[in-house]
């Protein structure tokens, strides 16, 4: 265990009652610290919504310290919240501007096991769990400590631009698949690298007319680049959106038209599932394996991080798809999905996989080389991104702090 853990949310999840959402803070809804049949102590709060937060211990006395920015502690009652004989005091309120704290005075030394923030169901708000074991004084005292940056303030992750600044354009990130050593799909001699590349430098040209946007390409040659390797381009650049470009096959079963793919742990449906292991396994093929890159503490980190970065990703996808049927007239039969596509995987930028189409379907691979067919489907893309800006503004003031 370190010295002390820290989990941050980028932003708070657009959830709960409109006055909590206008005045930019959660309430608690409920909560409970109770000791566990078999040992140890659980910690739970519900909030109307999410927030950032970390975790840590302190000494002399020993106690359990929760910081949240920033949670309405009105109407709570710690006799009622605790009711576990290893707290022996509870205490919540406003410790700076901004920015609340629960701390729990234990009458043992306890080390925190496990913490985690989840999104609950339609719109209910987010709920804390925190699980702490007994352990002896010694280690307690070891892994006891303020954190690194007292402040904490200036760890909060970067805040994106929701919406374009008439004097910084958007920034977008195309991410044409495959690439170099891995072309993707393959049909009559023709390659998926090749053909999303070609599609991602007209694309390109496309948005740069508008005069919105500022375009950044992943790859603009023949080229590998790993999955990790894009995502961490679109951090460098400071990308506001990032839309990755692929037109797979299928190995059973006939799809036809473009489709649009938001972050899911679990598939929307098995060729989705197909799909995403694919991209993976095309990866590992190239000589990188991305298993374990993340340890227990940045996975939970970049987890709640995506909770307000979700629901915008899935707006985005919406409005592609619209503009692209608005373009073309035609998309998917099932259009909107969800999988667990690593490059999709960035914690603070709005992101999506777009399938142009299937190389596997004759006519999607004769669209895919006609350059009028292309010319309308960048048109489309170029409409679902600005809608989705549109709306983004109109939101951006409900999701501020």
């Amino acid at each position: 265990m370190s010295r002390f853990l820290t989990f941050l949310m980028a932003l708070s999840l657009w959830a709960g009652s409109a006055a909590a959402q206008d005045a930019g803070l959660a309430r608690l809804i409920d909560g409970r610290i109770e000791d566990r049949r078999f040992g140890g102590t659980e910690l739970t709060l519900t909030l109307s919504q999410g927030v950032p937060w970390r975790v840590f211990t302190l000494t002399e006395p020993d106690r359990l310290v929760l910081d949240f920015a920033e949670v309405d502690w009105q109407g709570a009652d710690p006799a009622d919240l605790d009711q576990s004989d290893r707290i022996s005091a509870l205490r919540m309120g406003l410790f700076r501007p901004g920015w609340s704290r629960l701390v729990a005075e234990l009458a043992e030394p306890m080390l925190v096991q496990s913490a985690g923030m989840r999104v609950l169901p339609d719109g209910a708000g987010a709920e804390l769990t925190l699980q702490l074991e007994p352990g002896d004084a010694e280690r307690f005292a070891s892994t006891a400590g303020p954190p690194a940056d007292p402040s904490w303030v200036q760890t909060r992750p970067r805040a994106r631009r929701s919406v374009p600044d008439p004097d910084l354009p958007l920034t977008i990130v195309l991410d044409p698949g495959h690439g170099g050593i891995d072309p993707g799909a393959q049909r009559d001699g023709v390659t998926e690298a090749d053909l999303v590349l070609t599609f991602a430098l007209e694309l390109r040209e496309v948005l740069l007319r508008s005069g919105d946007y500022d375009v950044r390409l992943t790859r603009q040659g023949d080229r590998f680049v790993s999955l990790e390797g894009r995502v961490k381009y679109a951090h460098e650049v400071g990308a506001d959106l990032f839309i990755s470009l692929h037109a797979d096959a299928l190995e059973e079963g006939v799809a036809h038209g473009a489709a649009v793919y938001t972050l899911a742990e679990e598939a929307s449906d098995a060729a989705s599932e197909a799909l995403a292991e694919r991209h993976d396994r095309d990866d590992l093929l190239a000589g990188l394996d991305l298993t374990g890159t993340d340890d227990r503490v940045a996975q939970i980190l970049m987890d709640l991080a995506r909770l307000d970065n979700t629901p915008r990703s899935q707006a985005l996808a919406e409005h592609i798809v619209a503009g692209i049927d608005g373009s073309l007239g035609h998309v998917h039969k099932d259009p909107l999905r969800q999988a667990a596509f690593s490059v999709l995987k960035s914690a603070d930028i709005p992101s999506v996989l777009v399938e142009l189409g299937f190389l596997s379907t004759e006519q999607d691979l004769r669209n895919l080389q006609d350059p009028v067919w292309r010319s309308g489907m960048a048109r489309g893309l170029r409409d679902g991104i600005a809608a989705w800006a549109l709306e983004d503004e109109a939101l951006s003031r409900l999701r501020r702090q």
